[in-house]
């Protein structure tokens, strides 16, 4: 099957809310080696849902659609899909005494236009809301499958558990699987790293290779298409070393994964606590650590020291210090990582130290940016950074590039 989802409602247009049911729907049907080449959105209006409909039959054969299943006047879509493909309308007796019954134990009364929610396509196979009212349905006619769901996340996600996927599951004539694996990277611009693996991507057919670009880092989506799960892991796993063999240095993680949780749980495998020093990143290294549920296993606390009044009053950086090397400099950065991590106690101290923008700052170009890393016995190391953006974006990947150093450096414990 080739599917498109289509989701009804004029709110999703108006960015009132995000479409998250056809993602949710995207994944589910991957799992049952459909294949999902088009999202549409499109609001309460029977001419255009009509349009949108001949639209996804001219490429698709299964049309999912989300919402529009309620009781007002704006809820049009299974009498749309009811006259387009010359269906009538039926009660659902189970679906109309389910609805009935709820409004008798909520000691409500039941307006006439309630009933419309047990209306269903005649013929179709019905699709039980165990969360909601207005149940879905799935109907079969000619070459073409649609199925209908409703728009509340609460309903449509439980009823396509429980109903809809082991309907389609019975239609398909062949039982493969989608699975992907999304390889995450830092430090690397997505450019370089699609011209590093570029012979790959080019020969790929099954398994194939994606490259995606995030905030401020790269991922490679590897997706594979076969009968078996155990043959499909293999062929992604051959895919990922040849991979790595060029680009694995910059690789951090897994999915969904972020760098401050693989930090967090490199921390928590080897048993260490953590302070940071941030003055031109102003606490966002902080804010991303304790982002993390449990933070307060590794992380300890931290001083946002953005003058230099605290930097040498709270921090004990030396005056001759920020007098021959200034703030902006190697030895301010190591300075700063130790002493955090002697003031707070902890076995490794972080700091930052820069320019963020927009004027230069003691003869420093807008982007340098210097970073402290103190491990407990281990002589304490900086990185230079020259980066290009602007002052947000500066600040941001900075945090960013201070969690991967240290990642990358806890790798080699």
């Amino acid at each position: 099957m080739n599917a498109e989802i289509i989701a009804v409602g004029s709110e999703l247009l108006l960015g009132q809310i995000a479409n998250t049911n056809a993602q949710y729907i995207s994944k589910q049907l991957a799992q049952l080696g459909i294949n999902v080449y088009f999202h549409t959105a499109v609001g309460d209006n029977p001419a255009r849902l009509k349009e949108a409909i001949e639209v996804a039959e001219s490429r698709s054969n299964l049309l999912v659609f989300t919402g529009g299943l309620g009781p007002t006047k704006d809820d049009l879509t299974k009498e749309t899909i009811a006259g387009h493909l010359g269906k009538e309308l039926v009660f659902d007796e189970a679906a109309l005494h389910s609805i009935e019954q709820y409004f008798v134990r909520s000691k409500r009364q039941m307006t006439e236009n309630n009933k419309k929610q047990a209306l269903v396509l005649e013929g179709s196979r019905i699709l039980a809301n165990d969360h909601g009212m207005a149940p879905g349905m799935f109907l079969e006619k000619g070459s073409r499958f649609y199925m209908l769901l409703p728009g509340p996340p609460k309903e449509m996600q439980p009823m396509f558990d429980a109903y809809g996927y082991v309907a389609l599951q019975e239609k398909l004539t062949t039982k493969e699987l989608i699975v992907s694996r999304v390889l995450r990277f830092f430090g690397i611009g997505e450019s370089l790293l699609e011209t590093e693996i570029l012979d790959l991507i080019e020969k790929q057919s099954n398994p194939t290779i994606a490259p995606l670009a995030g905030e401020g880092e790269v991922t490679l989506r590897i997706t594979c298409k076969h009968d078996s799960q155990e043959e499909a892991e293999r062929l992604i796993d051959e895919a990922e070393k040849a991979i790595f063999e060029r680009v694995g240095e910059f690789f951090y993680g897994y999915d969904d994964t972020t760098l401050a949780k693989e930090l967090s749980k490199e921390l928590g495998k080897h048993g260490l606590t953590i302070s940071a020093a941030e003055s031109l990143t102003g606490g966002l290294f902080q804010q991303e650590m304790t982002n993390i549920p449990g933070a307060g296993n590794v992380f300890s606390g931290g001083v946002v020291c953005y003058t230099n009044e605290v930097k040498q009053n709270v921090l004990s950086v030396k005056e001759e210090t920020i007098a021959n090397d200034g703030v902006v400099s190697e030895q301010c950065a190591i300075e700063l990582a130790e002493n955090v991590a002697k003031l707070i106690d902890t076995d490794i101290g972080i700091s930052f130290t820069g320019v963020a923008g927009p004027d230069e700052l003691e003869g420093h170009p807008v982007g340098t940016v210097y970073i402290g890393i103190s491990i407990k016995g281990q002589p304490t190391t900086c990185e230079k950074l020259l980066l290009g953006g602007g002052r947000s974006a500066n600040r941001s990947r900075s945090a960013k590039y201070g969690q991967f150093f240290l990642l990358k450096e806890l790798q080699k414990l």
